[in-house]
This record gives structure tokens, sequence and C-alpha cells, in this order.
């Protein structure tokens, strides 16, 4: 096992999903060492899911998988991945209601995330229940030097 008692095969499939979800022209992908380094604190926690949007048996047949830090009455999504192929049938939808599950079982009341302003995963997040809540003027460095916005998104997990 490695941190957080996620196994070494786990943090493989987190870093295959990755290496194929995430676009090298943004810079979003972390590193194997930044995956662990964040998975050795004991609030922060690693998920992944199968096709069918379950946990698998296997990490090698993991599509998607997540990583969210927790504080005091809320939780972070740092990191959030479905691989392509997979993409478009339930996976990202199903990881979302596990993250906000697992995170009211922790006591958070909200769940936060956020996203470079052209991300096209939006419409997933906001059809379920994500609200954009903050800006972060150019905050993305660009490859050529450009800059870009991050939103800050919201999920109120308390039911109100």
């Amino acid at each position: 096992m490695s941190a957080d008692g996620v196994s070494e095969a786990a943090i493989d499939a987190i870093m295959r999903i990755m290496d194929a979800a995430f676009d090298p022209q943004w810079g979003e992908a972390w590193n194997r060492s930044q995956v662990t380094s964040a998975l050795i604190l004991s609030h922060t926690h690693a998920s992944l899911l199968g096709l069918d949007g379950t946990l698998p048996a296997d990490p090698a047949d993991a599509v998607g998988f997540a990583i969210v830090r927790a504080a005091p009455g809320e939780e972070e999504i740092l990191l959030i991945a479905v691989e392509p192929a997979a993409r478009r049938r339930g996976v990202g939808r199903a990881l979302i209601a596990m993250l906000a599950a697992n995170a009211r079982l922790r006591g958070a009341e909200r769940l936060f995330l956020e996203m470079r302003e052209n991300n096209p995963a939006r419409s997933l997040y906001e059809s379920n229940g994500f609200a954009p809540i903050g800006r972060r003027k150019n905050y993305y460095r660009l490859g050529d030097g450009a800059r870009m916005d991050a939103i800050t998104f919201g999920l109120d997990l308390t039911g109100k």
C-alpha cells in the first residue's frame, strides 16, 4: 500500500487515466510524485470508478478517478477525470455523486472545485448542482504565455 492506504496499482490507474484524459496544452495533469505526496496527507482521499459506476475490484479496470481534500465543513475536488472512451456514459455523474455522498459522511456541507473557464466539463458540473461562486482572473498561464481565468464552483450538500 501507498499513501492514504492507496495501493501502487491504484496510483498507476490514476496516472493512466490522467494521461489519457488531460490535454497537455493546459498543464493540469499532476506527476506521480504530486499525486503520492497529496495522498500522504490524512485529509486527502482518492476514489476510482469502473465503467459500471462502481468501485472496480481491480484498479486496472478503473476508467475514472478523483482526488479530494477535506477541511472542516467542506471538501474540494483537486483532480477529477474520466478516460475519453468512457465519457458520456454516466461515469462522471456517478463519480460526483460518490464524492458528494462521501463528503457528507465526513461532515462536509459544501463541495468545491476549480476549473479553467473553457473546460468542457462545466456542463457536467452544473448539471450536478454545482454553481459558479467565484473567479480568479488570469489564474492559468497557457503555454503561449496567455492567461485564462479560473472559475470556482460550489455544491451545497445540506439540501437547503
